[in-house]
């Protein structure tokens, strides 16, 4: 009988968008390989796929039938190992994993970001805290993505048996990588971007947390010192209306592309000439990741994910998130000054290499190794 490890998470493309590599691994080292995940995609790499009934929303009375089927399913395999992933799919999975984990299965759980960190609501300290708390002592092994949880889990004593760090979720330096200028160039006229203009670049679904209007409104600022400027924002959301209204109302529409949905960051930011990201919380942003992979300068807002990434005057600038001016004046900087541009995108090439899919592969893979072996069971 192969050994079986079962990757849980609130939707399944949490997989496709994150974890291919993860589940490949497995694949290669023979062993059986199931995801519990809410819809009905297909995922390569994967022996047995399980549609739950996860829902986001910890009040949602089908967690209760999310818990029930992921129990029955825990029960009837007999994996060796369990990842659980998001904050619903680690809640539920440790919870139905708790009579098998006193059989010898091993329980580890990655945080994608604690709802709970330096200058989060007293409400998300509340709520999140206390639940995160007592489910450490259900968990073999947490995995933190970012520096900030990684210490807070430490320094507040989770009982969970091993706590990690690893650097993120592993970005592909390959596919994510700088062009040839006349590539560039090639691209640009694609979108309708002009030679000398100065492009920035959002991916971000358009929600509060992500705060589209700080920086619709930093551009405003500036759109007559720098009628160059030009911004693309790519993803959907419900307040995407509400900004394409704003940057009428503001004066920059021309200045402004809408992309809609895009499978292919991967060919947009390498044309461009800098990052940004307004959000108010990250854990380790994948989106910033992918641009300094590229070799572009970031701005971006204060938050544990960002300060973890962006060196400030080194790769990009650190702002207030609720400080419009500031980022005005940072977008002008690099606006103004193409070797600054320049210097700090090279920066950008050389941090972003210990956040690259190789490392994070041999990190999670000196992790795994722990719980594969006889050894590890007793």
């Amino acid at each position: 009988m192969p050994n079986k490890i079962l990757f849980c998470a609130t939707v399944d493309t949490h997989f496709s968008a994150f974890h291919l590599p993860v589940l490949e691994w497995f694949k290669q080292r023979n062993w059986e390989v199931h995801v519990a995940a809410k819809g009905e995609g297909n995922l390569p790499f994967v022996d047995k796929k399980y549609n739950i009934s996860f829902e986001r929303s910890p009040i949602r009375l089908r967690n209760q039938l999310a818990y029930r089927q992921l129990k029955e399913i825990i029960q009837e395999n007999g994996y060796r190992l369990i990842h659980c992933h998001t904050p619903m799919g680690g809640v539920i999975t440790r919870l139905a994993a708790r009579n098998v984990r006193k059989k010898g299965t091993k329980v580890l759980y990655t945080v994608h970001g604690f709802h709970f960190c330096k200058g989060a609501p007293l409400l998300n300290w509340m709520l999140y805290y206390p639940i995160e708390k007592q489910l450490s002592k259900v968990t073999d092994c947490l995995i933190t993505i970012n520096d900030e949880d990684y210490r807070l889990a430490v320094s507040r004593r989770f009982e969970a048996q091993t706590i990690a760090h690893v650097h993120g979720i592993g970005v592909n330096t390959s596919r994510f990588s700088p062009i040839p200028a006349d590539e560039k160039l090639r691209r640009r006229a694609e979108l309708r971007c002009r030679q000398d203009d100065f492009v920035m670049f959002y991916a971000a679904e358009f929600n509060k947390n992500k705060n589209h209007r700080l920086l619709l409104h930093a551009m405003a600022k500036i759109k007559d010192k720098a009628p160059k400027m030009k911004l693309l924002l790519a993803g959907r959301g419900a307040l995407q209306e509400e900004c394409g209204k704003l940057v009428v109302k503001l004066g920059i529409d021309h200045m402004v592309d809408f992309l809609g949905y895009r499978n292919d960051i991967d060919k947009v930011l390498p044309l461009c000439d800098a990052a940004v990201s307004s959000s108010l919380r990250e854990g380790l942003p994948v989106n910033i990741m992918e641009a300094m992979a590229c070799g572009l300068p970031v701005i971006a807002t204060r938050n544990r994910g960002h300060v973890e990434l962006v060196a400030e005057d080194a790769n990009g600038y650190i702002v207030n998130p609720l400080d419009s001016e500031q980022f005005a004046d940072r977008i002008y900087r690099l606006y103004s000054s193409s070797e600054l541009s320049r210097k700090m995108g090279a920066a950008s090439l050389s941090y972003v290499q210990k956040y690259s899919s190789q490392q994070v592969e041999r990190e999670l893979s000196d992790i795994y190794s722990k719980y594969m072996t006889e050894e590890a069971y007793g």
